[in-house]
């Protein structure tokens, strides 16, 4: 009776610390959410005051509807195309994953990286939601976390190539040099990713145990996933398509507000602002995508009210395309 009752008392005390510490996980969660709220907003409220808010306003208020609605077609096959590439990466990894499935989950990804802070809390719902078990019942985490990761990586590699392309071609395109500071903001990425790529492959050599462990295999996973029997073929055709469709849309936001551009200045100038969205200040890259748009675009004789505008109607297409995502979420949580 006395060993019960001790035992029941510290399971008390466990529970009691253990809803403690996640009290305050999600106490520091919610700051963390405020904290980013409070950027967007004080980022958007400093650029309407420093470019000419009004005109941003009446731009917007005149935007066309048939570029909007091609627009938010261009966002269906994105996240389409991005369904398929996660399922062939997936397969190559052995994860058992529909067609349907991996098209249904990055519409629901992709809903939640909009309005969630970080940019990657839709992919970690992803990875959670499509876990695999074992023989015994237990969930098998390496194969999933690995194909989420390895996609987004597949994506973000094109990307930055595009953006160092663009800059390249800046001169060509505005007839003039690219700004002094410009190619730090890509080359800062880059770096970063090389050195992270060091870093992983020194931890699955000399890291802990458990790193070791948790590393193992990654070298011929990703061998598997990019290269052996033509899969760079499929992999770099649909990241080089989903890239350029986030190209077009923000060249269709144009197009919307009556900015016609020569399509080589939409690739050079349009992979540079979207990038500034990897800057994780605030909520899917509101704010600072828009601080990009209205510091690049009058490069290229674009207002730079007129050039908020684009970056705002930008935003509003990739949301309210990626809508269907809420709805998918909703219906899951019913059935």
């Amino acid at each position: 009776m006395r060993e019960s009752a001790q035992v029941s008392a510290a399971d008390g005390t466990g529970g009691v610390a253990t809803r403690g510490r996640l009290a305050r996980l999600l106490a520091d969660a919610r700051v963390r959410v405020w904290l980013r709220v409070a950027v967007l907003v004080l980022l958007m409220a400093l650029l309407f005051r420093l470019v000419d808010g009004r005109e941003t306003l009446s731009a917007l208020s005149r935007a066309q509807a048939g570029p909007l609605l091609v627009g938010l077609l261009l966002v269906q096959a994105q996240i389409a195309f991005s369904g398929v590439r996660w399922r062939l990466t997936a397969k190559r990894l052995g994860v058992p994953i529909t067609l349907r499935t991996a098209v249904r989950e990055y519409y629901i990804a992709t809903f939640l990286n909009q309005v969630l802070p970080g940019g990657v809390a839709g992919d970690a719902v992803r990875a959670i939601r499509n876990r695999d078990h074992d023989a015994d019942g237990a969930p098998r985490w390496r194969p999933v976390v690995r194909s989420v990761v390895l996609e987004r990586a597949a994506g973000q590699v094109v990307f930055f190539a595009v953006a160092a392309i663009g800059l390249a071609l800046t001169p060509v395109a505005l007839a003039r040099a690219a700004p002094d500071g410009l190619g730090t903001i890509i080359a800062i990425p880059v770096a970063v990713v090389a050195l992270a790529a060091l870093a992983v492959a020194a931890a699955s050599r000399i890291g802990p145990k458990g790193l070791r462990a948790a590393l193992a295999d990654l070298g011929p996973d990703v061998a598997r996933v990019f290269w052996k029997r033509g899969i760079w073929a499929p992999q770099l055709f649909l990241s080089t398509t989903i890239v350029a469709s986030y190209i077009a849309v923000f060249a269709l936001a144009g197009m919307a507000l009556g900015v016609v551009l020569p399509a080589i200045a939409w690739i050079a100038l349009a992979p540079l602002v979207l990038a500034a969205m990897l800057i994780p200040v605030s909520i899917g890259g509101w704010g600072v995508r828009e601080g990009a748009a209205a510091a690049l675009l009058p490069l290229a004789g674009v207002d730079a009210s007129h050039a908020l505008a684009i970056a705002i109607l930008y935003g509003l297409t990739s949301l309210v395309g990626s809508l269907p995502g809420l709805a998918l979420l909703g219906l899951r949580r019913r059935r």
